[in-house]
Formats: C-alpha cells, structure tokens, sequence
C-alpha cells in the first residue's frame, strides 16, 4: 500500500471514530452539567472542602475560586519537585532546581505541559503520577469548567450567577476524564505501552554498550496527556518513543484521545443552548480548518522542498520510520490544534513551510478544535467577534444566541483576542534582544533562529507546549519568561471569558426578526472561518515573514 493510501486511510477512520462518540459523548458531558444530582463519592468531597454545591457564584466568585485552586496547585507541585529527594519513589533523583521547578509548575498548572528537561532523569516517579499526572487532570478540568460557564451565560438571563466552579471541577474529574483515562491505560497496555513502577532495565544496543531504560506509569500519564490536551510525555522522546506510543495503532488512538473531548464539546453546547445546530456549525469551522491544515502540513513534507530533502528523496529527518511523513503531519497538526503540545516527530526537522504550518496553527489561538474547554470558549469569543462584525456590515445591532453584543461585550472580546498575541510578540522580541537569550538559540544567524524563538513564545502563550527543539530553554530567562507567558496566556484569558459569561448572563434575550443573522448556517460558518484567519493573520503576519516564511521561500 502506497504512503498516499496509508494516510488517507487513517485520516478516514479517525474521523469515523471521532463521528461515533460524538453523540454519545457530547450528549452525556450535557447531562453532567445540567444535573442537579450529586454523587456519593461527590456529595463526600464537598463535605471535606466545605463546599455548598448549591450555591451559584458570580462570575467573580467563580473566577477567584478557579484563581486560587490554580494558585495552591502551582505551590504545590514546585515544593513536590523542590523536595523531590527527600520523597519516596525518587529514583535516587536530586531536588529540581528552582528556576526549572517553577517553568514546569507553571507549565502543568496552565495545561501547557512545556518541558525544558528530560522526564526520565529528572522526575522520579512520585513527581510523575501524583504532581504531574494530577495536574494533567485538573488543569484540563479547569478548561472544560470555563466553556460551561460561558454557556450557561448564554443560556441563563437576568442573573449574576454562571454556575459553582467547585462543583463543575469535581464532575469534570470524576464522571469524565477518570472513567475514560482508566479505559484508554487498559487499551494502551494492550497495545504495548509501559506501566510499572520499575526503576529501570539494563539492555545492551546494537553495538555492545549497555544502556538504562526507564520504566514507570507511563500508560496511565500517556491517556491523560493526551485526553487533557496537556502535552508533554513520560520520555524526552515523548510519543516517538516506543514505551509510550509502540506502533501504528497507538498512534493513531493517542490522536483520537487529543481530539475527542474537544469534538465532543461543541455537542454538548448545542444540546444546552437547545439549539444542536449550533454546535453543528461550530464544528464545521473546527473541521473546516483542522482538515486545512492537515493537507498543509502533509503537502509540504511529502514535497520535501529543500536540497537536502529532495536529494535524500524524502524529509524523514527527525521523524519516526514506524510513522512516516502522513502520520506525523497528522499528528502535528493535531496536536498544534488542540494545545496538547504531545509530538510523534521532532518539528524541528519538519521543512521550512510544514514548521511553519504547525506555527501558525498555534497561533490561530488552539480552536481546531482546541483544548479541553478552551477550544470551544476560544471559538464562542470568535464567533462573537464574527456576529459584531456582520452587524456592523449591515448597520444593526449584533446578536449571539438571542443575546446582544453590546460595548462592554465587546470589549471583553478585543481584551481576549489581544492577550496572547501580546504575550508571544512582547516575549519573542525581549529574547531576540537580549544576548543571553540569543545563546540559546542553535541558529542565531537565519531566519530559521527566529522561527525557533518565536515557536517557543506561540507554545507557551497558546498553552500548547511543543517546541523547535534547537532552542536550549532551561536557562534564566525562558524558564521565567516562558513560565510567565504561559500562566498570562492562560489565566487572563480565563478572567475576560468568566466576565463575558456574567456580562452576557445579566442580560434579557431579544426575539430573533428578520434582521437577525442565522449563525447555523453556511454563510456564518464561512464568515467565522475568514475570521478567525483574517485576525490571526494581520496579528502574525510580520512574525511569519521574518521567520518561516522567509527560510521556506
């Protein structure tokens, strides 16, 4: 079978796959949210924290609690790293030092999962499975609980009240990504993947030297990294390592878990802002420009522009043989998509224009179809955005959802669109201007050293977490820069959405006329997907030329 007919293959029955839980997923987080029982095993949590689980909040109060919960959990896990020698399951592995520590407690807690360090001879299991691993669920919980908020903003009227953040985190957690984290580690053990709590197995190479291969919890972190759009892996080869991700089959899984909770999401919002074709037309620009994307990525690499590729025949430099050229640029534009961060494939190594393409579909903000939560709240603002746009083309007031987008909407919305591309441009330039920074850089003189920076700040502000790898981050200034742009690029974002979501829930919804644009349809679906690229690309255009764009043409 022809590499052409092997991807095509896969991409087909990924999506068939996606197009089967859809329904059922995107139906039962519907149900979870919309609840007014507890379970036991909840009930019981909300007596040790002393939580009300009736009691609505304000969207302030729901965003302080979410602040403060984010806040604990980053003391937390840089003192879990900062004592890690004195833990057990350590590995005999030294205390993390404190500029590294807070760069990954920053990391995890803004679901962002950066890695400046190699898991394996830095992180003992400990740290692993009840700092990191932890993180990978809450964090992700935390995103899916601020789409919730915002929909029910749409949904509710004449009230401050956008839902319990205590209660929506503790759902999330327990009813959503346990139950399927537990069923994908059986399926990834099947399939080959590591799970112990081995501190290692001595095994000779090829050409007689003898080398220690770590084990540990590697199935159960690899479903969650994954399923949490959180990124990072078990090994600093990440998911091209055969321990977390052994063949074809696996591979194809852990981009179905990166995708599903994502996808599944925009169901859930059509079916509680009882109109499922909402959620239709939001996933047809999902759809629309993650398959965009997909064919960019795959063209470019299997042209291979370049001497040194085409001369080779192919541009399998950093990539995976198990895998090839299809795959990879599946994965990466998967990953690059939903924030996860996760990579099959060194993008590094990826040609000029196809490292591009991952780049600039991090910067269209991780909406196709975006994180766990933050995929589907990054669209609604955007959409919000489009419906402002095309009432201004027509003269007349917009609306969303039976809701008017009024000044201080709109303000919210600028805020939100502003926030990360200030992060990524101001960060990238004080790196590319100091020479501390410019060290770092394994290509200081070609627009292919920019383009590494500039990946590193679009990761970090995006909450994505992949990287050029000829940057070397764990240094002073990007473990503080990065670790900053990340916690900024996710928690006032976060904050604005929260106040939108209040905002919109205080207002009466107005009857749809005539004059009301349908934002079902064909025509939204296309003005949305022209937004979403006309907004990015003004914000990142000058970047793109001086780095990627400039080495690949």
């Amino acid at each position: 079978m022809s590499d052409t007919a092997a991807g095509l293959l896969q991409a087909g029955f990924l999506i068939l796959c996606l197009a089967a839980v859809y329904r059922p997923l995107g139906g039962y987080m519907a149900r979870i949210y919309t609840s007014d029982k507890d379970l036991r095993i909840e009930r019981g949590t909300y007596k040790i924290f002393g939580v009300d689980p009736k009691a609505d909040q304000t969207w302030g109060v729901y965003a302080r609690s979410l602040i403060a919960f984010s806040a604990l959990s980053l003391i937390l896990l840089y003192l879990l790293q900062r004592l890690q020698s004195h833990l057990p399951l350590s590995l005999g592995l030294p205390n993390v030092e404190s500029g590294l520590a807070f760069n990954t407690a920053a990391s995890f807690v803004a679901n962002t999962n950066w890695q400046s360090y190699s898991p394996e001879v830095t992180m003992g299991h400990l740290v692993q499975f009840a700092g990191l691993a932890v993180q990978n669920f809450v964090s992700a919980a935390v995103g899916i609980t601020v789409a919730i908020a915002l929909i029910r903003g749409f949904t509710r009227s004449k009230t401050d009240r956008v839902g319990n953040f205590w209660v929506d985190l503790t759902r999330t957690v327990l009813r959503v990504l346990l139950p399927i984290a537990i069923l994908g580690t059986l399926v990834l053990v099947a399939m080959g993947v590591v799970q112990s709590f081995s501190g290692g197995h001595e095994v000779t190479s090829v050409v007689g030297q003898t080398q220690t291969i770590p084990g540990g919890p590697v199935a159960s972190q690899e479903v969650i990294k994954e399923l949490g759009t959180n990124g990072g892996g078990f090994y600093n080869a990440n998911s091209a390592h055969p321990f977390e991700n052994p063949n074809g089959l696996s591979n194809l899984f852990e981009i179905f878990l990166e995708l599903v909770i994502p996808v599944a999401l925009t169901r859930t919002f059509g079916l509680m802002v009882k109109d499922k074709r909402q959620g239709y037309a939001i996933l047809g620009v999902m759809g629309t420009l993650w398959a965009a994307f997909t064919f960019a990525a795959t063209f470019f690499e299997n042209q291979g522009a370049g001497t040194a590729t085409q001369a080779a025949g192919a541009a399998m430099e950093g990539k995976e043989t198990r895998f090839g050229e299809w795959a990879s640029a599946l994965f990466a534009t998967s990953t690059t998509g939903t924030s996860t961060g996760a990579v099959n494939s060194a993008h590094d190594s990826f040609t000029p224009l196809g490292g591009g393409t991952a780049l600039f579909h991090m910067m269209l903000g991780e909406v196709t179809p975006g994180g766990t939560g933050s995929g589907l709240y990054g669209m609604l603002i955007l959409a919000v955005l489009a419906v402002f746009v095309a009432g201004l083309m027509v003269g007349r007031t917009p609306e969303y959802l039976k809701k008017k987008i009024t000044a201080r909407e709109m303000k919210l919305v600028s805020l939100y669109i502003l926030t990360t591309p200030t992060v990524v441009l101001v960060g990238a330039s004080l790196a590319m201007g100091l020479a501390a920074a410019r060290a770092s850089i394994f290509n200081t003189d070609g627009p292919h050293g920019f383009s590494e920076v500039l990946y590193a700040f679009t990761s970090a502000g995006n909450n994505n977490g992949s990287a050029f790898g000829g940057l070397s981050a764990n240094i002073p200034f990007y473990n503080t820069a990065l670790g900053l742009a990340m916690l900024l690029g996710r928690f006032v974002p976060i904050v604005l959405v929260l106040a939108l979501a209040g905002s919109l829930a205080r207002q009466q919804p107005v009857p749809v006329t005539q004059g009301t644009l349908p934002t079902h349809k064909a025509l939204f679906v296309t003005l949305l997907v022209g937004t979403v690229l006309i907004v990015t690309g003004l914000t990142y255009f000058p970047a793109l030329t001086l780095g990627p764009l400039a080495e690949g043409l």
